[in-house]
């Protein structure tokens, strides 16, 4: 089969993705957005109205929910996937220099050194994993009414909807982040469709990586 012709030629790539972690992030972002959609809709009023049946989107927003670790789940049996929930939990030097110079609005890459994932990445996955699972166990509680005391459930309702509201908030401004700067978005989207990015992007971007 002949290449395609917006493919870059494999001595100028690198790769960034095995399988398992890009099937790993669709899967999660689908299970997400599907959680996000149907929340909408059960909050919303004008929403509510346009998507009717209330049982049907309750049942999906509980299903998702309760699906979405497992994705990750899955992908852990993959020595590359673990190996990347290592990088994501390692914290050096390099990252505090990258987030002060986030803070500034400095957008040299030279003064923002990162390796695999930099450090903005590094905190959204932290934070991003922590709120999924105290979602889960809040939706838990609303669930199964009738195995908690009513001030469980209150307080679990209270700490879910506001809670989904943040969540909704961070995921718009990391797609906004993603469509704001269209090189890195070009990296991104490639390897995590391909599983390879081009290796000057790698260079300038993740200059601390060595694949």
């Amino acid at each position: 089969m002949p290449p395609r012709a917006d493919a870059p030629p494999a001595a100028a790539t690198v790769r960034r993705f095995a399988p398992a972690q890009r099937w790993a992030h669709r899967a999660t972002a689908l299970l997400m957005g599907v959680c996000v959609a149907t929340a909408a809709c059960l909050y919303v009023p004008q929403l509510a109205q346009l998507a009717g049946r209330r049982a049907l989107v309750v049942t999906l927003h509980q299903w998702s929910g309760l699906l979405l670790p497992v994705p990750v789940l899955a992908a852990a049996v993959s020595r590359a996937f673990r190996a990347d929930l290592a990088r994501l939990n390692r914290f050096g030097p390099h990252d505090r220099v990258w987030l002060r110079a986030a803070l500034r609005r400095d957008r040299r890459p030279a003064s923002r050194p990162a390796g695999k994932f930099n450090a903005g990445q590094k905190l959204y996955a932290a934070w991003i994993a922590g709120a999924t699972l105290v979602m889960l166990g809040t939706g838990l509680l609303m669930w199964f009414t009738h195995l908690t005391p009513l001030v469980w459930r209150t307080a679990a309702t209270f700490v879910h909807d506001w809670l989904a509201l943040t969540v909704g908030i961070v995921l718009a401004g990391h797609v906004g982040m993603a469509l704001a700067d269209p090189e890195a978005r070009r990296g991104l989207r490639r390897g995590l469709r391909t599983g390879s990015v081009r290796r000057e992007w790698a260079e300038r971007e993740h200059p601390l990586w060595r694949p």
